[in-house]
């Protein structure tokens, strides 16, 4: 647990490196803890098995809440010695991806990022995402289109100027709820203000 920038708290798993000398007979490792890293499974705000205000914290947060946690959660590491503040980084997937872009985007915590099938443009997603989750960001934002410049702001692709770091996007060709575009215009944007990027898509 740590205290956020914004007078909360937020809540994470730390998994501190693990000595890569270590035989057995359990010597199967996670491989990014074997080689040194270490890992903060952050468990961010909108998180269940934190009491129903917790849980409700991200309502009309998401892009916000969820993001300082990550680089709360971050900072505190690095604050406490349990991590290099020269060379912290943060990944994610699909809402995880989203959070990845933001976090390098609108803050400057990280050294670099990666996202997996991230969201990058929170309007497009309104618009075109699954009938099932159609209604979800309602609760997560706000109505759409009433709430339009709440997405715009909070979206990293209209900010791609702000980030200055090294970035990688893996995207599935098929992904009907991410989509390849998601990634691909991040892709081009960053690439096209000359940053350090690299776009992979797989079938």
């Amino acid at each position: 647990m740590w205290d956020t920038t914004d007078g909360a708290k937020s809540y994470g798993y730390y998994y501190p490196p693990l000595n890569k000398e270590y035989q057995g007979p359990e010597d199967e490792q996670p491989p990014l803890l074997v080689k040194g890293f270490a890992v903060l499974d952050v468990n961010y705000r909108g998180s269940s098995g934190y009491g129903r205000e917790y849980r409700d914290a991200l309502k009309k947060k998401w892009g916000i809440s969820d993001i300082e946690d990550c680089c709360s959660g971050a900072q505190f590491l690095a604050d406490t010695g349990k991590a290099d503040p020269a060379r912290l980084l943060i990944d994610g997937g699909s809402a995880g991806g989203f959070a990845a872009l933001a976090a390098l985007t609108f803050h400057k915590v990280f050294s670099a990022g990666t996202s997996f099938y991230g969201i990058s443009d929170l309007v497009t997603l309104a618009m075109d995402t699954h009938k099932f989750e159609s209604r979800y960001l309602d609760t997560l934002i706000g109505p759409y289109p009433q709430d339009e410049e709440i997405y715009k702001a909070r979206s990293p692709i209209n900010h791609t100027g702000q980030l200055d770091c090294a970035l990688a996007l893996f995207q599935g060709s098929e992904d009907k709820v991410c989509p390849p575009d998601q990634s691909i215009k991040m892709y081009e944007a960053v690439r096209d203000k000359g940053r350090p990027v690299v776009y992979k898509e797989f079938e």
